[in-house]
């Protein structure tokens, strides 16, 4: 990370308990920021191709990922204002880049591309930012708000000056500016209208102008919702293409008539980008179809992107035995035409990214693909690598999330390329898969995996209101894998908790445990001498089960009055311990006892905290617990006595709350999440801050 997103402390902080003061060292070196597995593209207006070097830039919440597709490799812009990140636009020479946001009172910020420096700021929208781009000239930048801002913007942006302002009257979807930068487009329901940028006056005027624009002539055509736009190229400057969400491309004349249109033969496009003779449209079910630029005839159809509920270590072959009449495929939301290198980027709302060689159309080629979780990540956990254990390579981390998978990842050995190249990683490559490196497998939780996206992920569908159950309740909560690296247990927000075998991918054990969402799941070590999963819920009860037995119930425990938010185990001098924290404010201290050869925990010692407890981590040696506090505080108890040792603040911010906490294996750091979207890494024993982002 580079020391400008290193979030400075201008307070000292003194813990009662620890008579000390807190400093966050300046060590950006030790922390960067590596990899970004996700993106948050919803439309072509938060994608962006560099025309100078083909690099990609897409937003991921509050981060700007910019990825050389040559290289394999990614670089990151951090939003300083913490704000999601919803359009981007490169300028002309690739050296600046515009990015707009949502939330109150947005900023419209352009950023040097090379530095990863913020240049500008510019604040003129209340509500959001929907649209951004840079004129062809680099002046100026013309930039939208949202639906529920409606404001056009032309800005100086090196004198943070609004040159020219007014009014929409509907949702913008889209924007295209000419090669001249005299006139620019917006499009969106029944909507298509032309500005016009009056230069010379603004020249001579310091204040802010009343922008003229003139409403596109559709006539027959004018209840469509046209959902993207872009201008010709070279002789065909003049021209304007736009598309609607009936499945119709429309072209427009220098007057503003719609003279031409054109079937897609798609229920809705999504998408449009064009070079001087070919012209890509995104539609739905994975659908990008190729026309001819100056004559509207159709060229061809490119491949489709991987099925949904694909199965990651099937073939070509296997793939193509499958009847194309049943398979879904995701829309595509975002196409962006590199005509330099001759690349197509794609962007599909399960949210996946496909970059495709289309120097010949007609066959075509993918060179980099990606399949990220298409909704909220809510779980993460990293696999248990037990000595001699083949089941799964070194680095492999599991992750879950609304959109009912979990997903096995693995970033090692490779240098984030589709290249099915031999690695150094033990048995990485052998996991690799023709859909991307970084994932090895997607575990599908929902059956119905072929409507997973059709029917909750996407952005600009419709969704059923009355299907309150998927809506509400959807999604995987937590996974955990076991210590002997055999056996991944998950639990979802309906409250069950589904065992899988890590060798086959397959599921071994479905339990109906809980009456909500489970949120937490812990096995015990292999020191204690016994194999046991402890689930805990929202609904305030705590299971065991017993993993050697077929995951049989041992125990039901209910003395926490409100969710249990953590379980950990511990083994101190040979005595197994089970640790609960919840929103009740209590932490629980429970021993084993051996009844009728069966185990049986009971309460030992019952801790009241002042706040509540989001989370708890034991330390290496089991004789400390820190816990993660609603006041920001982290709080280490004595797992023998349950004496408070040490209380420091685990936040650098002055809001939030702290969610979060986590100690590295060898025990001498604890990084902490907070609320207020930063991370924090401290020294467990001093709490000297080390650093945040």
């Amino acid at each position: 990370m580079d020391s400008q997103n290193v979030l400075p402390v201008r307070r000292v902080i003194r813990s009662p308990s620890l008579k000390r003061k807190q400093r966050v060292v300046p060590v950006s070196d030790r922390i960067t920021l590596e990899r970004v597995l996700g993106l948050s593209v919803s439309n072509n207006t938060a994608l962006s191709i560099d025309p100078s070097t083909g690099n990609i830039a897409y937003p991921a919440g509050c981060v700007v990922v910019i990825y050389n597709a040559k290289k394999g490799k990614q670089s990151h812009i951090f939003n300083v204002s913490k704000k999601t990140l919803t359009c981007l636009s490169f300028s002309g020479d690739g050296k600046h880049l515009v990015t707009g946001e949502s939330g109150h009172l947005p900023a419209v910020r352009v950023w040097d591309v090379e530095e990863r420096t913020q240049v500008a700021e510019l604040h003129g929208h209340k509500f959001g930012v929907g649209c951004a781009i840079f004129s062809p000239n680099l002046k100026y930048i013309v930039s939208i708000g949202t639906e529920h801002d409606m404001v056009v913007n032309v800005w100086n942006w090196k004198s943070n000056i609004t040159v020219a302002s007014n009014k929409v009257a509907c949702k913008v979807m889209d924007i295209a500016i000419s090669e001249d930068g005299s006139v620019f487009v917006t499009v969106g329901n029944r909507h298509v209208k032309f500005w016009y940028l009056d230069a010379s006056k603004s020249k001579i005027r310091t204040e802010t102008l009343p922008l003229q624009g003139r409403n596109g002539i559709l006539e027959e055509h004018q209840n469509n919702v046209f959902t993207g736009v872009t201008f010709g190229r070279a002789k065909l400057c003049s021209r304007v293409y736009a598309i609607t969400d009936s499945g119709l491309l429309c072209e427009f004349n220098e007057k503003r008539q719609l003279v031409k249109w054109v079937q897609l033969r798609t229920s809705c496009a999504n998408s449009l980008s064009l070079g001087e003779e070919l012209m890509f449209i995104g539609c739905t079910n994975g659908i990008v179809r190729v026309f001819n630029t100056s004559t509207l005839n159709y060229v061809t159809t490119l491949p489709c992107p991987h099925h949904l509920g694909v199965d990651l270590t099937a073939t070509h072959r296997n793939e193509s035995s499958k009847s194309s009449s049943s398979l879904k495929y995701a829309d595509c939301i975002a196409v962006r035409y590199d005509e330099c290198n001759d690349r197509l980027t794609c962007v599909y709302n399960d949210h996946s990214l496909y970059v495709w060689d289309v120097t010949d159309v007609h066959r075509v080629g993918k060179t980099r693909s990606f399949l990220f979780h298409s909704a909220a990540i809510f779980g993460l956990d990293v696999y248990s690598e037990v000595v001699d254990n083949d089941i799964l390579p070194s680095g492999t981390f599991f992750t879950c999330g609304s959109d009912n998978t979990i997903r096995v990842w693995n970033c090692t050995g490779h240098s984030n390329n589709n290249n099915m190249a031999q690695t150094n990683t033990g048995n990485t490559a052998q996991h690799r898969n023709i859909y991307s490196n970084e994932l090895i497998k997607i575990i599908y939780t929902d059956h119905d995996t072929s409507s997973l996206v059709d029917k909750y992920y996407n952005p600009g569908g419709k969704k059923d209101k009355t299907d309150t159950t998927y809506q509400d309740k959807v999604g995987v909560r937590t996974v955990r894998s076991s210590p002997d690296g055999k056996h991944l247990a998950s639990g979802d927000r309906l409250g069950n908790v589904r065992i899988y075998d890590l060798r086959t991918m397959l599921e071994l054990f479905l339990i109906e445990a809980h009456d909500s969402e489970v949120l937490c799941l812990e096995y015990t070590q292999p020191t204690s001498g016994v194999r046991l999963l402890a689930t805990a819920s929202r609904d305030r009860l705590l299971h065991v089960f017993d993993a050697d037995q077929e995951y049989g119930l041992i125990q039901t425990l209910d003395d926490h009055s409100s969710a249990i938010m953590s379980v950990k185990f511990t083994c101190l001098d040979g005595q197994l311990q089970m640790l609960s924290c919840g929103a009740d404010k209590s932490m629980l201290f429970r021993h084993v006892q051996h009844e009728s050869e069966e185990l049986k925990f009971v309460l030992s010692r019952h801790l009241m905290s002042r706040t509540t407890l989001y989370d708890m981590e034991v330390d290496v040696t089991d004789k400390f617990v820190a816990t993660a506090c609603q006041d920001r505080n982290i709080r280490i108890y004595n797992t023998r006595n349950g004496k408070q040792k040490k209380c420091y603040n685990g936040s650098v911010g002055s809001e939030g709350t702290l969610l979060g906490v986590t100690l590295d294996p060898s025990g001498h750091y604890v990084s902490t999440r907070c609320s207020d979207k930063s991370l924090s890494v401290y020294e467990f024993i001093t709490g000297e801050c080390v650093a945040s982002m």
